[in-house]
């Protein structure tokens, strides 16, 4: 066999590994998803070289830990298919290097795009507007309405069902985000939403596209209520 052929096979092998731990592997497929959406993030806010390349690093790091933590999951599954103590601190080990990695990633991504985002609020907005206990309600309320009609209008019986609680949760941060010109406090608002849509894909109550689609359907609607409300 040629260099180029071996080559091939080594580059198809690879491919097969990563094609088998994003199709298998829940996690990967939301390390994928927050991949796309900081490069997407990136090419908007126009960040530097320097800021790309540790984005590129904890992106890479992210994604290379994980493939090794399904790769020792399975082996150790292999060698020890009942359980055993040795077998459980191998797997936990492993999936600890995957928290440091996505621990890396986050506070690189909060570094990176903190200023981005800040500049764009304040160049997009000069003033904040009150909102109202009573508006905050009827905000959540178009919110849920939308979700009900969505549901059982385009989604029933299928798989992808939007989430009432992704959907809320992210309203109020949405909310939060337009009731105030601090950027910190938006930062730190639609990080809990975040890791609220963390717990429950952890918990497989729902899939990331319908997690997804209900983060979206509030954001949306908030942000549609809210023009409609200042233009009053």
């Amino acid at each position: 066999m040629s260099m180029w052929g071996k080559w091939r096979k080594s580059f198809r092998y690879a491919y097969e590994g990563i094609k088998y731990a994003l199709v298998t592997q829940r996690n990967m497929k939301f390390h994928f998803s927050a991949s796309f959406i900081a490069l997407f993030s990136a090419l908007f806010f126009k960040i530097s070289k320097l800021e790309i390349l540790f984005l590129l690093l904890a992106i890479t790091l992210v994604i290379v830990t994980e493939l090794i933590n399904t790769a020792i999951e399975n082996a150790v599954n292999l060698a020890m298919p009942e359980r055993h103590p040795l077998a459980k601190i191998a797997k936990d080990v492993a999936a600890a290097s995957v928290l440091v990695a996505a621990c890396f990633a986050v506070a690189v991504g909060l570094i990176i795009f903190f200023e981005p985002i800040e500049q764009w609020i304040y160049g997009i907005r000069e003033q904040a507007v009150e909102v109202s206990a009573a508006a905050v309600w009827i905000y959540l309320g178009l919110v849920a309405l939308t979700l009900l009609v969505v549901d059982t209008r385009f989604s029933s019986g299928r798989r992808l069902r939007p989430s009432l609680w992704m959907a809320a949760s992210f309203s109020i941060s949405m909310l939060i985000s337009l009731m105030t010109l601090q950027p910190l406090v938006v930062v730190l608002s639609f990080t809990l939403s975040l890791l609220f849509l963390i717990m429950l894909y952890q918990r497989r109550t729902r899939t990331l596209p319908a997690l997804l689609l209900g983060a979206a359907i509030g954001s949306v609607v908030t942000v549609l209520a809210y023009w409609l409300h200042t233009l009053l």
